[in-house]
């Protein structure tokens, strides 16, 4: 565990899942750029202070110290608000020192300080500044902060169009800030914005798609990944998917918007389905595209949450998983070990995790170091599609 130094006190943090031997922090000099920048300054705390897109409750940790009026954390991430809720009761904050909301929740009607991680998905960024954007007025104090290298031309922009004009700060241990001025009140609604949101979007999948998709409309939120396009792993993917699963118990672990699910829902009307994703972002679209193509006379589970955790053991036949393999700006394959570990708790005995995966991200390893094997199904100059069975109890 390590400590977050600020003007207002220090900070026991950590991610979650809490992992002693994770070497990643909670926080990084974005945000303490954007903490001490709110001490130096004096910012006014004592109205609504909304925190956007903060990883892991840092922002919102140190925040609740100082007693602001209201202080609202919006963010898409499961994971990122279980950590939060750790890291405030850790810190000795009260139980309703912060209130979190998903970014699937209406927004608060007014806000006077804006603060806003620039997160990964500039989509993600997008979205959440036109639902926000009603909220602000010409008093709202609005900095965003990121490291140099996630901010950009097009993210000042967003904030320019949006929001209003816009500046970025000196660099900071390789962070920035970004300073916006809202010029009137009540800035925008959906009638006057620079803009209508473009989010949530809809898209034909392409003629060519496998697995009775072809043609078939589907709709991703702001920030899952690949909005735009059915994505060159999944469509491998959904060319080699098992069949013939009867009334199997099947699971679309890191559903996205769903597609590989979907697919199976198509092509086996008795299985059973459970979409889950730790964004909720994702399973908004997952569930939209189910009903969409299976109607309401076809069940499935919809569960935002941190993996298989909350599945019961030895109660899953099939486990399919396109595991990411970034943690923000991290490249890591501690998620994918997680999935894989979860996979084979909920797994029944003969039960089986396909997984499909870039060639050089070297999985066959760790699922044969999880579960003693690994099969592959199907590979090309890019992606392999493995095959892991769980054996013994």
């Amino acid at each position: 565990m390590n400590r977050l130094t600020t003007s207002w006190g220090a900070f026991p943090l950590t991610r979650c899942p809490a992992d002693p031997r994770d070497p990643l922090r909670a926080w990084d000099a974005a945000d303490e750029y954007l903490l001490n920048h709110l001490a130096e300054t004096g910012t006014d705390l004592s109205g609504t202070v909304a925190v956007v897109g903060d990883r892991w409750g840092a922002l919102a940790t140190a925040l609740a110290a100082r007693h602001p009026g209201a202080l609202v954390q919006i963010s898409d991430s499961y994971l990122g608000r279980t950590a939060t809720a750790e890291n405030l009761a850790r810190s000795g904050a009260a139980p309703d020192a912060v209130r979190m909301l998903t970014t699937q929740d209406p927004p608060p009607e007014r806000i006077d300080v804006l603060l806003v991680r620039v997160p990964k998905s500039l989509a993600l960024l997008e979205d959440q500044l036109h639902r926000l954007a009603p909220a602000v007025h010409a008093g709202t104090v609005v900095v965003g902060t990121g490291m140099v290298k996630e901010i950009h031309t097009s993210t000042l922009a967003l904030f320019e169009t949006i929001l209003g004009p816009t500046r970025t700060s000196l660099a900071v241990k390789k962070a920035r800030l970004i300073h916006t001025t809202v010029a009137t009140d009540g800035v925008r609604d959906a009638k006057d914005a620079k803009g209508a949101n473009p989010w949530p979007y809809r898209y034909e999948l392409p003629a060519d798609a496998p697995a009775g998709l072809a043609g078939r409309s589907v709709v991703n939120q702001a920030g899952v990944f690949c909005a735009d396009r059915l994505d060159i792993g999944t469509r491998f993917f959904l060319k080699h998917l098992p069949t013939g699963l009867g009334r199997a118990r099947v699971v679309d672990l890191g559903c996205g918007n769903g597609v590989v699910g979907l697919a199976v829902a198509l092509a086996e009307p008795e299985a059973e389905l459970l979409f889950t994703d730790e964004s909720y972002q994702a399973v908004a679209s997952a569930e939209e595209n189910f009903r969409t193509h299976l109607g309401d006379g076809r069940t499935a589970e919809f569960a935002v949450g941190d993996g298989l955790a909350d599945v019961a053991p030895g109660s899953v036949d099939l486990v399919l998983n396109n595991p990411p393999f970034h943690n923000h700006q991290a490249t890591t394959d501690r998620t994918a070990r997680r999935m894989f570990s979860d996979a084979r708790r909920a797994l029944r005995p003969g039960g089986e995790l396909w997984v499909v995966g870039n060639r050089h991200l070297g999985y066959h390893v760790t699922l044969r170091r999880v579960f003693g094997n690994s099969e592959l199904v199907a590979s090309d100059p890019k992606f392999v599609v493995l095959r892991a069975v769980k054996r013994g109890g």
